[in-house]
């Protein structure tokens, strides 16, 4: 069931090591879920320890940052933004972000996205803000676009999904 719109109070803040537990829980149950992610869940091994020193590496990391939407102190969504390390790419960073099935149409995204972006732009290393997104994952692809994201590629046939059918993937930027 989900909730009632407006019922609820969503917090969007830093990711703590505390989160570990519900942020690994959600990223399993979102991977159960065909077509969002390109790693599908029986390759997914992470561990609680390992969760909890990725988000402790990330916290002290000034091209990396990891937000999460929690209602009523309960994690619904996190996003995870990472810069390369070479020097050529370091202006530029990707995301992914994940919204747990029974929030979603929300605007959890949304303030998600809008948090990353302000983060963004008061980060003085980071001009560009890149990500890629299933072709059928239209959802995602309008919000992305209301956001200000541009499309900039599409690759055709980057992931089979049987025999005969195949996903393109989008490839999408804005500037900060």
């Amino acid at each position: 069931m989900k909730p009632i719109r407006g019922l609820f109070r969503m917090t969007i803040r830093l990711a703590t090591v505390g989160d570990a537990p519900e942020m690994l829980a959600l990223h399993r149950k979102i991977l159960e879920e065909p077509y969002y992610f390109v790693t599908r869940l029986e390759e997914f091994n992470r561990s609680l320890e390992q969760q909890i020193l990725w988000i402790e590496d990330k916290q002290t990391n000034e091209r990396e940052v990891i937000f999460v939407a929690e209602e009523n102190e309960k994690v619904v969504g996190w996003l995870y933004f990472q810069s390369p390390r070479r020097v050529l790419l370091q202006h530029t960073g990707t995301f992914f972000m994940m919204v747990d099935e029974d929030y979603r149409q929300q605007g959890i995204g949304s303030k998600l996205l809008k948090q990353l972006l302000k983060w963004a732009r008061e980060n003085p290393l980071i001009e560009k803000v890149s990500l890629s997104v299933f072709s059928i994952n239209e959802p995602a692809i309008e919000l992305y676009k209301k956001a200000g994201f541009v499309v900039e590629g599409r690759k055709v046939k980057e992931f089979k999904i049987d025999d005969d059918q195949y996903i393109d993937d989008i490839l999408m930027y804005k500037f900060v």
